[in-house]
């Protein structure tokens, strides 16, 4: 057997999947085995392979044994001349294989290889050449002078920043995410250290084999693209804390009596420097959320209890208060997932707040101690619904609103990300229909960039094409775009894996669909697609308390909104604009007509009393899109002034389409989502 490919999983089936294709079309010409190791994952992946990959030889371990003794397992158990150890989260080119085996052929010396690695963007993953973590070298990284001066040599040897990344190279290492050795290396050189749980273990391995006398090779003819820290993702606080622990037990292996200008403990307090200003730099960008909420629920609070008991000021109380208080809201923020995915929805900061002021007014009844004051908590009750939600909204709206110096992350996680699709017409025209069935999807299709040379029509289902991949990198300047979907359905991985390279400087993010796209796969993420049943549904929308809860929020938000408009609407009237008639189908499937202003802006003003009177709602169906044909779960909605399809009216939504907007609306309807929909619908005007 001339190959064994050895991976090491945890917890990441959708990328071992991927990369397991891609190894079956890179090792088909060559007699190989692959062995995957999984470390006890809880996502079903060895059933899940054992069930796609029946010729795939599986391990599975009933706990987390680390990276290096699970590869020493499957080491033990392989037979091929060559053994390659792969992470799972990596896609390989057609001729990886081949080309590095070629590499072995001709140098005899050549103990361990590796190949260039991209990062998701299309650039070179810094990591896949590199020095030893000498004294020297890593001060020079830790302080910066590596990133400050790249191309020197006496700076730039952490990553080997001086060298071509295009030319073959003999480097000191290389990285774990993909290595390649020799049979016999392996038997004089022995397996990975499992003194290192995690991270060093490849340079202690490279050490080891140059030691005796082999050569470790960068070699960038072929190459592959490795979505790092898929795995690690799932705790970095304790990722982090290996690294450096594995960092200082090479350094105290290998330069126990110093090194190359510093001594080694000085690097050792290095590490550990780095550690610390890690952890930290993680530690705020997690609490970052919470302490903006908190610092203004602070400035809430006193504020209260100024205007309540102004002269004075009770501080004692106030301290207590302040922390029940604060940590009662905090913790409702915390349920409705404001400090993990939602962090910036206004819908659920405004219900948080409400909730938090109902619970917080209890306590004044049953705990004295914390309710000194019912206007205290009304007052910072008002504050916090004005704020907490206020500063999230003013996020949106610069998102919306173009602001640049706003961080990409924030934009990313408030914006649909304009998206091209990179496919055949079949692939293409399923991922659209796909994306478009997925209601709270990030991503909007501008554009399909087929894989042919040529296309005959000038729209997939009314997606314009904008050229074929060989246009790849002029497309993306061309479009703005920022995600760059390839269908890996009929796609050579070459070709994606090209295209990446040639576009690396445009900091795109790459992402992949497998066959059956239920999932895209990207920078060490994985968002699922929901498709939306059919059958066995409940409809909320009109079960329980619901269809009075939505009444009622229609109601007094309508005669909110005619008090506040009622003089616009008579100027309006003064000065002249002329009115439009529409004719509507209403939930009875009675035929209606309405006015509405021309000006988009006021157009809404005129139905305020059609939302009181209770013929329409501020969420529903498009009112104008038909008044024949519906279908029954359609008239089962009121018209409304927006909804689902309004906020996804870019799409040019199939009538299909708007109707299973339309069930999931029934099937998942509540307050929030109300709430969510309407302010996504201000942000989009």
């Amino acid at each position: 057997m001339t190959l064994s490919i050895i991976i090491v999983s945890y917890n990441v089936r959708e990328f071992l999947e991927q990369a397991l294709l891609s190894l079956q079309k890179a090792a088909k010409h060559i007699s190989h085995e692959i062995i995957v190791v999984d470390n006890a994952s809880s996502d079903g992946t060895v059933q899940y392979i054992k069930n796609r990959f029946p010729s795939v030889k599986i391990i599975a371990n009933d706990n987390n044994v680390g990276f290096a003794r699970a590869n020493n397992q499957a080491i033990q158990q392989s037979h091929g001349d060559f053994a390659c150890l792969i992470n799972p989260d990596t896609i390989v080119q057609e001729d990886t294989f081949s080309v590095l085996l070629a590499f072995f052929e001709n140098h005899p010396r050549a103990g361990c290889v590796g190949c260039k690695i991209l990062n998701p963007d299309g650039s070179l993953q810094l990591a896949c050449r590199r020095s030893y973590p000498t004294p020297w070298v890593a001060f020079t990284k830790i302080i910066g002078l590596a990133k400050l001066f790249p191309k020197s040599r006496l700076f730039g040897r952490y990553n080997l920043t001086f060298l071509d990344e295009d030319k073959v190279a003999k480097v000191e290492a290389i990285s774990g995410s993909f290595m390649m050795v020799r049979r016999d290396v392996l038997q004089r050189v022995g397996g990975l250290d499992e003194s290192f749980f995690m991270y060093g273990e490849d340079l202690d391995w490279c050490y080891r084999i140059q030691e005796q006398g082999f050569g470790i090779y960068y070699v960038p003819d072929t190459q592959i693209i490795h979505f790092k820290g898929e795995s690690s993702k799932k705790s970095p606080f304790q990722q982090r804390r290996l690294f450096y622990e594995a960092m200082r037990l090479f350094v105290q292996k290998h330069f126990k009596k110093g090194a190359a200008m510093l001594p080694s403990w000085i690097l050792i307090i290095a590490i550990y420097a780095s550690a610390v200003f890690s952890f930290i730099s993680t530690a705020f960008q997690k609490l970052i959320w919470p302490l903006i909420d908190f610092l203004l629920m602070t400035g809430s609070l006193s504020a209260a209890i100024f205007i309540r008991f102004h002269p004075n000021f009770p501080l004692s109380p106030f301290i207590l208060v302040h922390i029940v208080y604060s940590l009662v809201w905090m913790l409702c923020f915390s349920s409705l997932g404001l400090y993990a995915r939602n962090r910036l929805s206004v819908a659920k900061a405004i219900i948080a707040v409400f909730v938090g002021l109902i619970i917080n007014s209890a306590l004044t009844f049953f705990f004295k101690q914390y309710g000194f004051s019912r206007a205290v908590v009304l007052l910072s009750g008002i504050f916090n619904i004005l704020l907490l939600p206020g500063w999230r909204f003013v996020l949106n709206y610069m998102a919306h609103s173009g602001v640049t110096w706003l961080p990409q992350s924030i934009r990313n996680s408030l914006l649909r990300r304009q998206t091209i699709i990179v496919g055949d017409q079949t692939t293409s025209q399923r991922i659209i229909s796909k994306f478009r069935r997925d209601v709270n999807g990030m991503y909007s299709i501008v554009g399909v960039v087929l894989t042919g040379s040529k296309f005959s029509q000038p729209k997939i289902e009314n997606v314009p094409v904008v050229g074929v991949l060989e246009q790849l990198p002029e497309i993306i300047r061309r479009e703005k775009v920022h995600d760059v979907i390839f269908s890996t359905d009929r796609l050579p991985y070459d070709k994606m894996l090209t295209a990446m390279a040639d576009s690396q400087k445009s900091q795109i993010n790459f992402k992949m669909v497998p066959s059956d796209i239920d999932v895209v796969i990207g920078k060490a993420t994985t968002d699922y697609i929901e498709d939306i049943p059919f059958v066995d549904l409940e409809y909320k929308l009109h079960t329980g308390a619901n269809p009075m809860l939505k009444r009622q929020f229609d109601f007094f938000l309508a005669l909110l909104c005619l008090i506040v408009t009622g003089p616009v609407y008579l100027a309006l009237k003064f000065f002249g604009v002329p009115l439009e008639s529409h004719e509507i189908l209403t939930r009875k499937k009675k035929t209606t007509t309405i006015k509405t202003f021309q000006s988009n802006r006021w157009w809404a003003v005129p139905l305020f009393p059609r939302i009181l009177h209770g013929d329409m709602s501020f969420v529903g169906r498009d009112p104008f899109s038909s008044v024949t044909g519906e279908n029954k779960i359609s008239l089962s909605i009121k018209p409304g002034l927006t909804g689902l399809e309004h906020i996804n009216k870019d799409h040019n939504l199939s009538k299909e389409e708007r109707e299973r907007f339309h069930l999931y609306y029934l099937k998942n309807y509540s307050l929030l989502l109300d709430m969510e929909i309407l302010i996504k619908s201000v942000l989009n005007e």
